[in-house]
């Protein structure tokens, strides 16, 4: 009988069949697009609380968003599968060398090939990077981790491994983000939310779209800043 293994030790990358984990002997995290196919099917994806909230205008160019706090790359994969093109930025170098491959993945399935070549990834610290953006984008998502969140992150064991490299934004931290991104002068700057979350910064939201366990709050910005 084969022993089970008990013994973690701190999280790690290591490639596995061909793709790349972060593991720490027991757990695994990787970043795998494929789990988001069926958000993406047309009809699905026009009822998404982020699409709803980002009210994407028709038209033949494909205007830009900027997802500041990028993670694993699932609500900048819904905005591009929306037809945004998405720069992503990600400040920790574990994750954004998960995101990179789990981008180098997806573009070799068809079902994903087209939204993923509307994505860019960049791997800084979005605060500095908003100040010298080269295009004014459309939009601007923020999704800080704050300490509210990591403890409903717990239910979501492998998660744990996400929450050892990254520590959770302060409402300081929070707040100069926010600051940063009305700064760049996007049209719209998105937050997502726990649904009974403060609002960040304390700046009340021009609307909001509310789901089960999240929500995004939607700034309308006439000027850039805020």
């Amino acid at each position: 009988m084969r022993e089970k293994r008990t013994h973690t030790a701190a999280p790690h990358l290591e490639e596995i069949g061909g793709v790349l984990v972060l593991t720490d002997g027991v757990m695994q995290l990787n970043a795998d697009f494929t789990e988001s196919l069926n958000r993406l099917r047309p009809a699905n994806l026009k009822g998404e609380l982020l699409i709803r909230a980002a009210k994407k205008k028709d038209g033949p160019d494909a205007p830009l968003a900027v997802d500041a706090t990028a993670g694993l790359g699932e609500d900048s994969l819904l905005l591009a599968a929306a037809g945004f093109r998405v720069d992503l930025y990600e400040r920790d170098p574990v994750i954004a060398a998960l995101l990179r491959d789990a981008l180098k993945r997806a573009a070799g399935i068809p079902e994903l090939a087209e939204a993923v070549s509307r994505m860019r990834l960049f791997e800084e610290d979005s605060l500095k990077a908003l100040a010298c953006l080269p295009e004014t984008p459309e939009l601007i998502l923020l999704d800080p981790m704050f300490p509210e969140r990591r403890k409903k992150a717990l239910v979501h064991k492998k998660f744990q491994l996400l929450q050892q490299l990254e520590r959770p934004c302060s409402e300081e931290e929070g707040e100069q983000l926010l600051q940063a991104a009305a700064a760049a002068g996007p049209r719209k700057v998105i937050i997502k939310r726990p649904l009974k979350g403060p609002y960040l910064g304390g700046k009340t939201p021009s609307y909001s779209i509310a789901g089960k366990t999240v929500r995004y709050d939607c700034i309308v910005c006439s000027t850039p800043g805020l």
